[in-house]
């Protein structure tokens, strides 16, 4: 069965089960969000206790803290009413595994997809390729504990969020499941009015 017809076959399932969800909120029921990466091994929902109305969640590769994460957790506070926030990266993250310049490079050579082994990334593409990809900063990061820091101090101190909004900085243990702090990310992230 193609993934097309996957995704149509569960949520056919899911919408004759839907109940009273039709009845939730706008704003989230729990008043937070959280700041979080697309990796598929993360299930926000579970390692934060969540359901449906609860908290918004942002995700983007890293759950980096980029102009639009930015702009989607000032709505959060400004419009729907969120009170605290999370920004929770995670352990063996893809985005450690290249740079901005191995990116670009690979995206030179063609659009087509790319390998890595112990020597390396590797583009398997015929061409052509985009020099597009150098005009893009993609918030790679080699410290895991740093980029959780780096993302609470940028939220912290740009000029369109709150001082009153506590921002929490963690990061998931894929291996444990677990959700870690980074003292000096949460620290930061203090509220201070």
């Amino acid at each position: 069965m193609s993934v097309l017809l996957e995704v149509l076959k569960a949520n056919e399932a899911y919408a004759a089960s839907f109940g009273d969800k039709a009845k939730l909120a706008l704003p989230p029921a729990r008043r937070f969000a959280i700041l979080t990466c697309m990796d598929a091994r993360l299930d926000p929902a579970k390692y934060a206790g969540l359901s449906e109305g609860d908290a918004h969640v942002i995700r983007n590769a890293g759950g980096r803290a980029s102009d639009d994460a930015i702009r989607s957790l000032v709505i959060s506070y400004k419009l729907l009413g969120t009170k605290e926030w999370f920004v929770i990266h995670h352990s063996d993250c893809g985005m450690q595994l290249f740079d901005d310049e191995i990116m670009s490079g690979l995206l030179e050579k063609s659009l087509e997809g790319a390998t890595i082994d112990e020597t390396g990334w590797h583009d398997h593409g015929h061409g052509p390729g985009s020099v597009h990809g150098r005009y893009i900063k993609w918030h790679t990061f080699k410290d895991l504990a740093a980029s959780v820091v780096e993302d609470v101090k940028r939220i912290r101190s740009h000029p369109l969020v709150p001082a009153n909004i506590p921002i929490y900085g963690y990061y998931y243990d894929v291996k444990s499941g677990r959700l870690v702090e980074v003292p000096e990310a949460t620290a930061v992230g203090r509220a201070t009015a």
